[in-house]
């Protein structure tokens, strides 16, 4: 019997199934199932940092592998009922009051609300070598990477802002102006006063060493200029298509960095019982945002979970039988404590 075969037995009805099982997604699991909700997490198991040595700014985990942080977070989830299996989820889709999530493999389950955390895809720049040495010597983010290549040689490829970031951390920076638009008057004094060098041509590959370390970026005109780390800047897109269905709504970044799902403060996408967290939502968090992304849009999943629960059962009470007057004292006094109405709280009464 298959893992989904197990999940379907009864054709349960979940409280939450997570699409994504990153760190946004099991934060926001972790969260679900301690407040004693049924959560799923279906996961394909190819998170975006697999490729980096460590996950950095995460407070009591500092430079914990990234995929050792994931495997404590699912036995975590486990620890507590929530269950994660491996899965692409293809298509969601209404099912009544709840969802019928479908994944790539025909499989199916039922939920009465979705948390998407299926995080986004790198689209780096068109430069033969780049995405064979992505997360190692080839980086973009100064909060995740830049500590581990302080006082190297850095090489940044047509960003102004990059350069900026990571002259912070070395004195040998070179921008390569690449397809970059020109640079104004301003930017250019300003490099030249932090001392950064600027490179003018189109890059056309990578040099490597024997040992395979980055050595240089080769330009058009055959010239190689010596580097131990490049920094990039990739458009970022959503991993969002599954959702198109239900009418997400995709948004450009505010600083035109790629696409990312329109959420509110909570994560709530629009879509009513559907909320996101984490790089899908915005493409900037880093794992600690993106843990706390996850654990906010729990939160609002369980207090609307809570609500639709309490009105149920309020429906299910008007359709029942009328209280006894046991009931009702007993249901008076739960609800207004001191000022519950049953004959119990009346002068003399037991």
């Amino acid at each position: 019997m298959s893992e989904f075969e197990l999940i379907r037995d009864g054709e349960q009805t979940w409280d939450v199934v997570v699409v994504g099982g990153g760190t946004a997604g099991l934060s926001g699991a972790l969260n679900l199932a301690r407040v004693r909700r049924s959560v799923l997490v279906i996961d394909k198991g190819e998170p975006r940092n697999a490729p980096a040595a460590g996950a950095h700014g995460v407070l009591g985990r500092e430079g914990i592998s990234p995929l050792e942080l994931l495997r404590l977070g699912r036995e975590e989830v486990a620890s507590y009922g929530g269950r994660v299996v491996s899965g692409q989820v293809a298509r969601i889709s209404r099912d009544g009051a709840a969802f019928r999530v479908v994944t790539e493999g025909g499989q199916r389950v039922r939920t009465r609300r979705v948390l998407v955390t299926t995080g986004l895809v790198d689209v780096l720049p068109d430069v033969p070598g780049l995405a064979e040495r992505w997360g190692r010597d080839v980086l973009h983010c100064v909060y995740c990477h830049g500590w581990e290549v302080r006082d190297k040689v850095i090489g940044v490829l047509g960003n102004f802002h990059q350069a900026l970031l990571f002259r912070q951390m070395s004195k040998d920076v070179t921008l390569f102006l690449h397809t970059a638009t020109e640079l104004t008057d301003e930017q250019w004094e300003q490099l030249a006063a932090l001392g950064v060098g600027v490179v003018d041509g189109e890059a056309t590959g990578l040099e490597v060493d024997s040992q395979d370390q980055l050595a240089g970026v080769r330009l058009a005109s055959g010239k190689v200029v010596p580097v131990q780390q490049l920094v990039v800047a990739p458009r970022f897109l959503a991993r969002a298509g599954f959702l198109r269905e239900l009418g997400a709504t995709m948004q450009e970044h505010p600083m035109g960095l790629g696409e990312q799902l329109q959420v509110d403060a909570s994560g709530f996408t629009g879509v009513q019982g559907v909320w996101a967290a984490g790089n899908v939502s915005d493409v900037l968090a880093g794992v600690p945002a993106a843990a706390a992304a996850g654990t906010t849009a729990a939160a609002a999943i369980h207090m609307d979970l809570l609500k639709a629960d309490a009105e149920a059962a309020a429906r299910a009470a008007k359709d029942g039988e009328v209280f006894s007057g046991a009931m009702e004292a007993e249901a008076s006094r739960r609800v207004q404590g001191s000022r519950a109405h049953g004959l119990g709280s009346l002068p003399g009464g037991n």
